[in-house]
């Protein structure tokens, strides 16, 4: 099996920065790989709040991760800087694939990337339901279609 390389930003539609803290680093000085799954988190929800299409307290629609991946290529470590690229891959009826690039300071390549599934469930019965239209609006614009 042969293993993808690293991509580069131009291959993300939107970035958020994200500040690593002291915290972030393990016993090896770097930041710890539990903590990317946070910079994903950061990055779609950030997306989704600055978009006015997530109300944490009172959205009807809400998204629940399924799967997730992450892979490392190089580290990352306090005090550095992270850009976090985002893409939307796939767009379904009632999920999502976000792919999330973590880039350090102002590298081109990525230092880590990977992807997590949203599936979209009404909050008052926790069963999948459909996007609504301005989820979907507001995500078209990070829809990529693989190389």
């Amino acid at each position: 099996m042969s293993r993808q390389g690293a991509d580069s930003r131009d291959r993300y539609r939107y970035f958020a920065a994200i500040q690593t803290r002291w915290m972030d680093n393990d016993v090896y000085r770097h930041v710890n790989n539990v903590v990317y799954y946070s910079y994903f988190d950061t990055v779609v929800n950030g997306y989704l709040l600055s978009r006015g299409v997530l109300d944490i307290e009172k959205s009807p629609v809400i998204g629940l991760v399924v799967e997730a991946q992450c892979r490392y290529f190089s580290p990352i470590a306090f005090p550095d800087l992270v850009q976090a690229g985002l893409r939307v891959a796939k767009l379904g009826t009632s999920s999502v694939r976000y792919e999330i690039g973590i880039f350090r300071n102002d590298d081109g390549l990525a230092s880590a990337q990977g992807y997590f599934v949203h599936v979209y469930v009404d909050r008052a019965v926790g069963r999948p339901t459909a996007l609504p239209a301005n989820l979907r609006a507001a995500l078209e614009p990070l829809l990529v279609v693989p190389p």
